[in-house]
């Protein structure tokens, strides 16, 4: 799908602030109401816009402890990427998961509520994972940027 700089400004905006009215949006995208709907509703439909969500506050949810792990597997075949990728999709504490290249096979974001929790999570799930030879534990000690909006 080809974007225009009017694409890219109602995308800009919902990046901002993905409740607002399709009569503000429009204000502020500089176009009618018929027309920015129109834009979206279409932006939507060809997969540009993947759906909104509410941004939470991990530390008010008991989900402080922000942890990234490098996970080595025992062997890079597909049955054994399949059944680690179709694991860590059921796993409600794994926020993302990148399959990467370089030393290591994936890349996991994990929030856990403190480290008890983390060491119950590395023992009790991602030892157990199909294929999983070796991690690597990186506590985040500080957010210093965190985004969702790409920049466009």
């Amino acid at each position: 799908m080809k974007l225009d700089e009017a694409d890219l400004r109602i995308l800009r905006i919902l990046q901002e602030d993905g409740r607002i009215t399709n009569h503000e949006l429009a204000k502020r995208a500089g176009m009618s109401s018929a027309t920015c709907f129109e834009r979206t509703r279409r932006l939507r439909a060809s997969g540009v816009i993947r759906g909104f969500t509410a941004l939470l506050d991990p530390v008010q949810l008991d989900r402080s402890l922000l942890i990234f792990i490098e996970v080595l597997l025992d062997r890079t075949t597909d049955d054994v990427f399949a059944a680690f990728a179709e694991h860590v999709r059921g796993v409600p504490d794994v926020l993302e998961c990148h399959m990467v290249a370089g030393g290591f096979d994936y890349l996991l974001k994990v929030r856990v509520s403190d480290m008890g929790a983390y060491r119950l999570f590395l023992g009790g799930i991602l030892a157990a994972m199909p294929g999983v030879r070796e991690t690597r534990t990186y506590a985040v000690l500080e957010e210093v940027k965190q985004t969702t909006q790409l920049s466009i």
